[in-house]
C-alpha cells in the first residue's frame, strides 16, 4: 500500500501549518523525468464527503497497476480494504478488527474467493524518551 501522506499548508501571515480539507478531494500524483518532458499519472487518492479514504489507484507506463478501495463501517473505520489488479479483478480483501483507542488491533487478509490467508496482530508499545 502507498503511504498517503497528510498535506500540511501554511496559513496566510500565521505561525501553524493548517490541516488540508480531505473531504471530496483526490490527490493525484505526477511523476516527470529530470529533464523535465512530459508528465505521467503516479497514483489517486480518492475521498469521501465525510474526509475518509475511499480509493487508490497505483499506475505504471502501462495503465493501471492496482487499485485499492476502502469500505467505510458504522463507525467510521475502515470495514473493508479490497486489492484489484491491472484488469481491475479482486486479487485480495482484508478485514480490520480496532481496538478501544481506535488503533487497528487484527487484520485478517482473504483471497478473492473468501480463503483465509493471513492473520496480523497490531502490538502498540509506548517507549519512554528517557529511554
Amino acid at each position: 500500500m502507498a503511504v498517503s501522506a497528510l498535506l500540511l499548508l501554511p496559513a496566510a501571515g500565521a505561525q501553524e501549518p493548517q490541516k488540508i480539507n480531505k473531504k471530496n478531494l483526490v490527490i493525484k500524483e505526477w511523476k516527470t523525468n529530470p529533464q523535465g518532458g512530459n508528465k505521467v499519472l503516479d497514483h489517486v487518492t480518492t475521498f469521501s464527503a465525510e474526509g475518509k479514504k475511499i480509493e487508490e489507484i497505483e499506475y505504471n507506463s502501462d495503465g493501471q497497476k492496482w487499485r485499492k478501495r476502502f469500505e467505510i463501517g458504522p463507525d467510521g473505520k475502515v470495514a473493508r480494504e479490497l486489492v484489484y489488479d491491472h484488469r481491475n479483478r479482486l486479487q485480495t480483501y482484508k478485514t480490520f478488527e480496532w481496538n478501544e483507542f481506535g488503533k487497528k488491533k487484527v487484520q485478517y487478509t482473504y483471497n478473492a474467493k473468501g480463503k483465509l490467508l493471513s492473520i496480523k496482530h497490531y502490538e502498540y508499545i509506548a517507549q519512554d524518551a528517557g529511554e
